[in-house]
């Protein structure tokens, strides 16, 4: 059964940077599109990025265009997540997600069939 791992997470200050990682644990990169989703506290899980499988169409939320970018390293197995100039309203949970069906990708939650366990991302000063 796949499983996805996110790594990266932490504290850090308003306007600081940090880097998830998200690695399958098989070899699967090449066949499956990759979401980074959020949840905050009280709130829905929501779409932060996404990458098609083979990295040449990519999405971002508004909230977040310009400050995150998302790639993929299909050699290494891994997706990565640079989010950049963060702000408090960024704090949540970090999950990504995989999806075999589509060729392109989409911050909808819908057509995610395999989910990490998530990890915490907190801004505050």
């Amino acid at each position: 059964q796949l499983q996805l791992m996110e790594s990266g997470g932490g504290l850090v200050q308003p306007g600081g940077s940090l880097r998830l990682s998200c690695t399958p644990s098989v070899s699967i990169l090449g066949y499956y599109a990759i979401g980074w989703f959020r949840q905050a506290p009280g709130k829905e899980r929501e779409g932060v990025s996404c990458i098609s499988r083979n990295g040449d169409t990519t999405d971002h939320a508004d909230s977040v265009k310009g400050r995150f970018t998302i790639s993929r390293d299909n050699a290494k197995n891994t997706v990565y997540l640079q989010m950049n100039s963060l702000k408090f309203e960024d704090t949540a949970v970090y999950y990504c997600a995989a999806d075999r069906r589509r060729t392109s990708c989409s911050i909808e939650k819908v057509g995610y069939d395999w989910w990490g366990q998530g990890i915490q991302v907190t801004v505050s000063s």
